[in-house]
């Protein structure tokens, strides 16, 4: 078996996220994930009606679903790393970059969003 160092073992980690992420959610590749969703109108508890995009097949869902796609970019990250090193470690590193910078921005976010709604509050 072939020994994978923690720190690698850890930037294949963020990669499989950043990717999968990537995949299922950002803009960007929004392109490879609509020809696979059907417009549906759904009923709310109000009585409302709204239109939502649902998958229309297997890989529809696949590419909207976090779990499935997370599997499948371990294996494809994973993998590739054990199968390709040569290819995939400049993939990983740029991946694991770009996966804890999007954790870091999420905590920064939510606690920048958090100290502004505070301040808000404490001056009423």
């Amino acid at each position: 078996m072939v020994e994978i160092s923690w720190m690698m073992f850890i930037m294949i980690i963020l990669a499989s996220y950043r990717f999968t992420h990537l995949i299922v959610f950002d803009k960007i590749t929004e392109f490879i994930r609509k020809p696979f969703l059907k417009a549906t109108t759904v009923v709310e508890e109000n009585g409302h009606t709204r239109t939502k995009n649902v998958p229309d097949s297997k890989l529809g869902y696949l590419l909207n679903c976090y779990w499935c796609a997370g599997v499948w970019s371990a294996i494809i990250i994973g993998l590739g790393y054990l199968l390709y090193p040569t290819i995939f470690i400049p993939i990983i590193f740029i991946f694991a970059i770009a996966g804890g910078q999007t954790i870091i921005e999420t905590f920064v976010g939510v606690g920048t969003k958090a100290i502004q709604a505070l301040s808000k509050h404490s001056h009423h």
